[in-house]
């Protein structure tokens, strides 16, 4: 019988550093997620429009949220965030503060709404949906002057109301510079400190989708990694030092690795494209990404405890190109034979120390599946090791190790030791461990794995799982 999440709490010891809210600790299992770039520079083959783009250049000839968002669940996507206004201004529902969307344009005689095909094909396929609403408009007339936060907390409003539960709200940093701005072609900056009076824009979140993350490159919920490249920091730590910064003016280093004594709970996001560019362009249909890339950059964003937010571009007939779709789907496939099965499962554990009586912190609860349940030692105790033993030698060479996030991220350092001819081999180790640390290593044989540990405080790991990735 697994210990109640009662009996767990009286169990543990404290919380050691910042830990995550409710809303960040669901976040934090999705782990893997996609973007839609999708607009008017879809058609004129740029990256960041002007903002004088005509309405009626938005016309995809064969769009389908359903295969658009089809695709995405059968490469493994917990959800989806689209781009409903980038840089350019213009918008892809039909908002009632602008005349810059598809209601101007001749896609479904200006009937259409693509935030509301998308939301509506997610909720189909069991994705989770988010929205990305550009602070930055080249566009708009009012631009750098107040009026403009006025609209743009509007439009918001309208994502936010609009469009059922959300699971993130992105914000990024391109704030400011040359642009159309109504007619007037001019540079125009911001004070990013005071402008958007981004605590009061947040606030509006919060009450109106209070189980939604923000994403910007300082949160409040969830950090830009620094790159997008789709590489987290190793280590990258969940905590980061929010006061240090402003939207937009954050160091791309620390974003990076995080800050291991930052008093924000601050999760890393990976954002990077499927293709060289963030929008659908026809010169780079040969320039999508492998599934064996895709692989590489799960381990080294999910693999380090941040979450990998992966780009796909619909293209001109709004719909996500074969080729992007088809390497998605074997990046899933080789996920799947991966991890479909965990070889710890089997083993017996034991460890050097574990915390008070009963089975709240047993070693075997590293093994059982459950996220719920642990292995934690006293509070003197901070190294320690556990061991799995098998009846037979298993053969591995992926590490999946878990911290159970409530009460912070406490181990600082690891090793993996296998036996070979009853010596102890180091055979893996590493910093941090966080969400989800996975190690691949060379192929392993070996009827007894060691895991030692190492922290400020006492460790309580949730998992370990072992893996063989077979090619």
């Amino acid at each position: 019988m697994e210990p109640s999440h009662t009996t767990i709490k009286t169990a543990l010891p404290q919380v050691f550093g910042p830990v995550p809210s409710d809303r960040q600790q669901a976040w934090h299992h999705l782990e893997f997620y996609g973007f839609l770039h999708f607009t008017v520079n879809t058609f004129t083959g740029k990256e960041w429009g002007y903002g004088d783009e005509l309405p009626d250049i938005f016309n995809p000839t064969a769009f389908d949220a359903d295969q658009i968002v089809g695709a995405a669940a059968a490469g493994g996507m917990a959800g989806l965030v689209l781009t409903c206004k980038h840089h350019d201004g213009f918008c892809l529902w039909p908002s009632r503060y602008t005349e810059h969307s598809v209601k101007h344009s001749p896609w479904r005689g200006g009937k259409g709404d693509v935030v509301r095909a998308i939301s509506d094909a997610c909720r189909r396929h069991h994705l989770k949906f988010g929205v990305y609403l550009s602070p930055w408009d080249r566009n708009h007339a009012e631009y750098g002057r107040p009026a403009y936060v006025d609209y743009y907390r509007n439009q918001l409003r309208e994502l936010l109301t609009g469009y059922g539960p959300l699971f993130e709200v992105w914000f990024d940093g391109a704030n400011g510079g040359d642009g159309f701005y109504g007619g007037a072609r001019e540079k125009r900056g911001i004070d990013r400190h005071t402008y958007y009076g981004w605590e009061t824009t947040w606030q509006l979140v919060r009450e109106l989708q209070p189980g939604a993350c923000m994403f910007s490159d300082i949160g409040p919920d969830i950090r830009w990694v620094g790159n997008e490249s789709g590489i987290a920091g190793d280590p990258c730590w969940s905590a980061f030092g929010r006061g240090r910064f402003v939207p937009g003016e954050a160091d791309a280093g620390q974003l990076n690795r995080g800050h291991r004594d930052g008093h924000d709970w601050l999760p890393a996001e990976c954002d990077v494209s499927i293709r060289p560019g963030w929008f659908y362009h026809a010169e780079e249909d040969e320039r999508v990404r492998t599934p064996d890339n895709l692989l590489d950059l799960y381990f080294q964003s999910v693999g380090r405890g941040a979450s990998l937010h992966l780009n796909l571009p619909p293209d001109r007939r709004g719909l996500v190109h074969e080729r992007d779709a088809a390497s998605l789907r074997e990046f899933h496939d080789r996920l799947e034979r991966i991890f479909h099965r965990d070889l710890a499962r089997k083993a017996r554990v034991t460890a050097s120390q574990v915390r008070g009586a009963g089975d709240a912190c047993a070693p075997a609860n590293l093994v059982d599946g459950n996220p719920d349940t642990c292995w934690a030692t006293d509070d003197g105790v901070t190294q320690a090791d556990f061991t799995l033993a098998f009846d037979r030698p298993v053969t591995f060479n992926v590490i999946s190790l878990r911290e159970y996030l409530p009460l912070g991220q406490r181990v600082d350092r690891f090793r993996v030791l296998a036996d070979h001819d009853g010596q102890w081999q180091e055979i893996a180790a590493g910093a941090g461990i966080g969400n989800r640390r996975l190690v691949r290593m060379p192929v392993c044989t070996t009827g007894r794995v060691k895991v030692e540990v190492e922290g400020p405080v006492c460790p309580v790991l949730t998992e370990c799982g072992l893996f063989h990735d077979a090619g």
